[in-house]
């Protein structure tokens, strides 16, 4: 009986990690985690930018800062063994050279045609990502692929509709009234941010609750506080932004709680990569 608990213990074992380490997962793990800070440094230069055209002096300076981070990520990226897949390389080179340009001239140009340039590159990102996705998905653990698929196509996609609320709610809030075709954009993006966020909560916790020694323990309680800090942003939104003729909410306040919002999406990012990346280490 003794022998048959050890034979199911290992069996089980092996279905949950790979018998040899799995380099190619690992270095799916770090070219994601480069293309993830890519996306959040392009999306804070957007909302900067948006932000400042508006009227926002003060959010001149922070743009710079965001622009290194976007250069930064971009060379790991390149430095990185998946950016030698052929269509990888030259959708990543793509979108580097596009954001370039904008760069030099974003601060020359009406605020909601820089915004949906900005949004233009981003939506390329998330293109990327999929096709990692797909293209980086082929030899990984069954834990792995599944990791990669909920950060690729829900995790991001979940921090670029609160991005674009963030970058234009900041705008709004900086010029003092929003038109009824900016109402509607909002709509839309507070519709897919509720729906994303279901997604992302229900679907964890399910991979979670298959793979318990291989994702992180505190993931749970992450996942609550992103439910409730999604309700209080958006309440926020339709109060102070929807609900308004005379809109007086700080500019940097309404871009500072988005940032709070996003940055607990990329703690539940951070640890299903982490997780990918300890599911990649075999028994050997």
């Amino acid at each position: 009986m003794r022998i048959f608990l050890i034979i199911t213990l290992l069996i089980f074992n092996l279905n949950a990690k790979s018998f040899f380490s799995n380099d190619e997962q690992a270095e799916n793990s770090q070219y994601i985690g480069a293309l993830k800070d890519l996306l959040i440094s392009t999306q804070k230069t957007r909302g900067l930018t948006n932000s400042y055209l508006n009227g926002n002096i003060e959010a001149m300076l922070l743009t710079y800062g965001h622009r290194d981070e976007m250069k930064e990520a971009i060379s790991e990226m390149e430095a990185m063994p998946l950016a030698a897949d052929p269509i990888i390389h030259e959708r990543a080179s793509a979108i580097s050279n596009a954001l370039i340009k904008l760069n030099r001239k974003a601060f020359k140009k009406s605020p909601d045609v820089v915004f949906d340039e900005y949004t233009e590159q981003i939506q390329q990102i998330l293109m990327l990502a999929q096709t990692v996705s797909k293209r980086g998905a082929k030899n990984l653990n069954p834990l792995g692929k599944e990791l990669l698929d909920v950060m690729m196509q829900i995790n991001l996609p979940l921090c670029e509709y609160t991005g674009q609320l963030r970058g234009l709610g900041a705008g709004i809030a900086a010029k003092g009234k929003i038109t009824q075709d900016q109402k509607t954009k909002i709509l839309v993006m507070m519709n897919k941010i509720t729906k994303l966020t279901n997604k992302l909560t229900s679907t964890i916790k399910e991979i979670s609750t298959n793979n318990r020694a291989d994702c992180n323990k505190l993931i749970d309680k992450k996942l609550s506080s992103i439910t409730k800090k999604v309700s209080d942003y958006l309440k926020l939104t339709k109060k102070e932004l929807l609900k308004s003729d005379n809109i007086t909410y700080d500019s940097d306040e309404y871009f500072e709680k988005g940032t709070d919002l996003i940055s607990l999406y990329i703690d539940v990012f951070d640890m299903n990569n982490k997780s990918m990346l300890k599911n990649s280490q075999g028994w050997f």
